[in-house]
């Protein structure tokens, strides 16, 4: 789609949620929401969430500044091409607000509503155009969480419907249509049961949250990011899939080891919820908690994308549309009078899943990457390790020389070795080459520079690594300089 106008009513969690994902699309935001101070609240949340959306990849034309604030909700309707609500989940809140929206904006313009639970055709009775009405429920955080549940209600046009999947699949999300409206929807209801049960056991003294937690983010938390509870328990079936997984475990659905309905909410039961979940964050704030979960996701959203499944494969898609819209433990430190390989044997990995590009190649950054923690298996083994450098000295690097021999791809070892070509007070000139099952793969040539990182200039390296650096270029002086070591790159053309 070109760019767009997307207006947002309410710009809380789920608003600011929003308005980052819209922004990161390079479209135009134009938002509102009646509460004092809520203008700044919302730009301080784009700042925060902005650097965790540029990871996960910005269209041409992305800018914080395309947010633009209206006075009324009218406003927000009029210049919209769709319009998404975001009150607070009350039918008493959103319906007026709804009705605002409908009376101002064009009959076409779409609007949905980020209820999580409420039915749509209840909230569109009083609407005059209640054919452009559906609910698009998304997942916190919105920016980086790609499901939204598109839920149309009795009077809700097909026309709306695709433009809302349109419109979603626009900001790279999976729009799942829930065919059958109903409290919930699909998603929460599921959670909702999980939930119900969690507090049954911290009720009952069973668990705590912490014992909770852990029993779904080491096991099925982990399949859940790439495949849901069916396809998890037909594989559980084996060859006989989930037919003979129900043959197999369908019985045990009749003992109790579950109770759907939820517990009284007792002021016992909420205070171990409570302190469990406080004693869990450890004094970690809610800003510190956002962003490691937003680490932990892109962590496994780009394991999953080289594998094409899920949100990995949304990842992999939007890096595609973007495009085309425009140490392992280091070694044993030295120590004086130590036997020195030549070349140096320090650094062994695997190919990250998150290395390889769309042709399934491990790509030029991760190579870079890969002779990065070489270097450092190199820095650690001198002795420059995190003492040295909080002492205000390390090494960094100047230029860098990369040859690509052959391809790499996922899960395959690879061993880097390292020769020293040359040294001096301040300089150190190094050669990686990086192996596959003892076939060179890919060489790197870096010139590093010693620093005194307090002064912000160039310093002769201390006296540790000075005399490992001495010893270990001693012994690699009688070894062949590499092919590739001291090359140009350039076009030979002849005569």
């Amino acid at each position: 789609m070109t760019a767009r106008t997307i207006g947002l009513a309410g710009t809380g969690v789920i608003g600011s949620g929003w308005a980052v994902r819209v922004l990161a699309r390079g479209h135009d935001v134009v938002a509102w929401d009646p509460a004092a101070g809520a203008e700044e609240r919302l730009r301080a949340a784009v700042e925060r969430a902005w650097p965790s959306a540029t990871r996960l990849g910005l269209f041409g034309g992305a800018a914080t500044d395309r947010l633009r604030w209206a006075g009324t909700p009218e406003e927000v309707a009029e210049s919209a091409d769709f319009v998404q609500e975001s009150a607070p989940e009350d039918e008493t809140v959103k319906q007026p607000l709804l009705r605002r929206l409908d009376a101002a904006a064009d009959p076409a313009t779409p609007i949905a509503s980020s209820s999580s639970g409420l039915v749509p055709s209840r909230l569109a009775e009083e609407l005059s155009h209640p054919h452009r009405f559906l609910i698009g429920h998304p997942f916190n955080p919105v920016y980086l969480l790609p499901l939204v549940e598109v839920v149309p209600g009795e009077a809700t046009s097909d026309e709306a419907v695709a433009a809302a999947v349109a419109h979603y699949d626009d900001l790279v999300m999976r729009p799942l249509v829930v065919r059958n409206e109903i409290e919930g929807y699909l998603s929460d209801r599921l959670q909702e049961a999980l939930w119900r049960e969690n507090l049954h056991l911290v009720n009952g003294g069973v668990a705590t949250t912490a014992e909770l937690d852990d029993a779904i983010v080491y096991g099925p938390g982990l399949r859940w990011a790439a495949m849901g509870t069916n396809l998890t328990f037909h594989l559980a079936g084996g060859d006989g899939g989930m037919r003979h997984m129900l043959s197999q475990f369908g019985p045990a659905l009749k003992l109790p080891w579950t109770r759907l309905v939820a517990p009284e909410l007792t002021d016992d039961l909420v205070e171990a919820m409570a302190a469990g979940c406080e004693e869990q964050a450890a004094g970690r704030s809610v800003a510190e908690l956002e962003q490691q979960r937003d680490d932990c996701l892109l962590a496994v959203m780009r394991a999953l994308r080289a594998v094409g499944v899920g949100a990995g494969r949304l990842m992999a898609e939007r890096e595609a549309r973007i495009l085309a819209a425009g140490a392992a433990a280091a070694a044993r430190p030295w120590t004086p009078g130590a036997e020195i390989s030549a070349p140096l044997d320090l650094y062994s990995t695997v190919v990250e899943p998150d290395w390889v590009d769309y042709n399934g190649h491990m790509t030029e950054w991760a190579f870079l990457t890969a002779f990065g923690w070489a270097s450092d298996a190199l820095f650690r083994h001198i002795g420059i390790d995190e003492a040295y450098r909080a002492g205000g000295h390390s090494y960094y690097t100047v230029e860098t020389h990369i040859s690509h021999l052959r391809e790499a791809s996922v899960g395959e070892p690879l061993r880097v070795t390292t020769q020293v070509l040359g040294s001096d007070a301040k300089r150190l000139h190094i050669f990686h080459t990086m192996y596959r099952d003892g076939e060179p793969l890919c060489t790197g040539e870096q010139m590093l520079v010693h620093v005194d990182t307090g002064a912000g200039r160039s310093a002769p390296l201390l006296a540790g690594p000075a005399a490992a650096v001495a010893a270990i270029a001693e012994v690699h002086a009688s070894m062949p300089k590499p092919p590739q070591a001291g090359r140009r790159m350039g076009i030979v053309t002849s005569n």
